[in-house]
């Protein structure tokens, strides 16, 4: 596994075969692979958590580009992980949020035929290192409190440290558990 500027480079077996996949940092031209991702991904993820009416409402508001180019404009990171031209996932962070020496995952997402294959981890270790490099203390992250990915930050050392209720406008919430890792 190499290393250049905070990004890593990454093998992974899939299907018997050996693939490399860099974790990149995604310019704004680039969001449309965002985009496509989150389009793909929450139909399955969120399937037996919220309704379909709520699913499409989210989706139009988190993941329509305008949205996203605001939000990458007021200065979150967008990584990718590819192999040449094809995305298999993505996270989109913030550092000093909410406050000084936080950093936040607003969002990480992989490809459903990439589960289970290491993409995740590659994207929080990504994560990681971004938070070491700007000398951020803890990493947060909101999860909805059904999404079986609380396991998976489990795993890789999160813990919950408070559950909140998000009001998100049409009559619909975001009923989360607030993650955190100490870096």
């Amino acid at each position: 596994m190499g290393q250049t500027r905070g990004e890593w480079t990454h093998r992974t077996r899939i299907f018997y075969q050996t693939i490399m996949y860099q974790v990149v940092r995604l310019t704004l031209d680039e969001l449309k692979q965002v985009q496509h991702i989150a389009h793909q991904t929450w139909p399955s993820t969120f399937k037996d958590i919220l309704t379909p009416d709520q699913i499409q409402y989210m989706l139009e508001w988190m993941y329509n580009l305008d949205t996203l180019k605001q939000q990458y404009q007021r200065g979150q990171q967008f990584y990718a992980a590819k192999e040449k031209d094809r995305y298999m996932g993505f996270t989109a962070i913030e550092v000093h949020h909410p406050e000084k020496q936080k950093l936040k995952i607003h969002k990480l997402y992989v490809l459903p035929e990439f589960h289970g294959k290491g993409i995740g981890r590659a994207l929080v270790d990504q994560v990681k290192v971004v938070a070491i490099e700007e000398a951020m203390k803890t990493i947060i992250l909101n999860v909805n409190r059904f999404n079986p990915a609380v396991s998976f930050y489990e795993k890789y050392g999160f813990r919950t440290v408070k559950e909140e209720v998000i009001d998100i406008g049409q009559g619909f919430v975001m009923d989360d558990f607030v993650m955190a890792l100490e870096v």
